[in-house]
């Protein structure tokens, strides 16, 4: 019997954090319960971690405000050197935002759980069409993925940390965010060396285990929807969609789900 541990939830304790949570639970579940001899047990945050991930094959996340502290990212990177397996979705690179003095606007702050992940969310300019093009091809997560696909997303603008092997990308010279938009940042440091391209998914192997992140997945219920505006590409005169599932409805995210599953169940 293969155990996996799934967080998915919001800040503070019981928030959607902009996020339809009740949405993305249900599909991640359904999709575990199609892995064979599986368990699975369920938080909103990382509370007692420790406790949950001991004798876990896998550990998923999706979350939006809730990261581990530092006691708790100790815990997870004893378990990932012993072989543990982590698959990261969306606002797992995210965490704690901090108000700029004299502003309104908000910037993210770089802590420990953000070395242990592998990456650090700076941004992500309103909702938009994008290719993503699959970079590597042999890891298990995506093999069979086609060389690249559309999606409507939050294209997130993610800084790597350090021995991240990078799988899925798209191009963007320059983040498009108006004026006022989302978190603001000293500088773009999710660009990578040859000016146009930006990570969405890589892995990173920690001892004995591994993480695999994938920015993509933003969803949103007419009651959860904190999306001020979106990109044209997706509506005309960018008015948000009341209800919004994006990736979730297409095959090749539920695909790229499903072998996150599998390979992080046969560790």
């Amino acid at each position: 019997m293969s155990r996996a541990h799934l967080i998915v939830g919001g800040y503070p304790a019981g928030s959607t954090a902009g996020h339809d949570m009740d949405f993305a639970r249900r599909q991640i579940l359904n999709m575990l319960e199609g892995q064979e001899n599986t368990h699975t047990t369920v938080s909103s945050d990382f509370s007692n971690i420790e406790k949950w991930i001991s004798g876990t094959d896998l550990l998923m996340t999706y979350v939006a405000g809730p990261y581990p502290d530092d006691a708790q990212c100790t815990a997870l990177n004893e378990w990932l050197k012993d072989g543990g397996r982590w698959l990261a979705l969306h606002g797992t690179s995210g965490g704690k935002a901090a108000r700029i003095q004299g502003s309104s606007q908000r910037q993210m702050v770089k802590l420990s759980h953000h070395d242990s992940l592998g990456c650090f969310f700076l941004n992500h300019p309103p909702i938009r069409k994008f290719t993503v093009n699959v970079a590597n091809k042999a890891h298990r997560v995506t093999q069979g993925l086609p060389d690249s696909f559309d999606v409507s997303d939050e294209l997130y603008l993610i800084e790597l940390q350090e021995n991240c092997d990078v799988l899925l990308t798209t191009e963007l010279v320059k983040d498009p965010s108006p004026d006022g938009f989302g978190f603001t940042y000293d500088k773009d440091t999710s660009l990578l060396p040859d000016g146009k391209t930006r990570a969405l998914g890589y892995s990173k192997t920690v001892g004995q285990g591994e993480v695999v992140y994938v920015a993509l997945g933003h969803c949103h219920s007419p009651q959860t929807n904190a999306q001020p505006v979106v990109d044209e590409s997706v509506t005309d005169g960018g008015a948000p969609p009341r209800s919004f599932h994006g990736v979730w409805d297409e095959p090749t995210f539920a695909q790229l789900i499903k072998n996150g599953l599998a390979w992080g169940l046969a560790a």
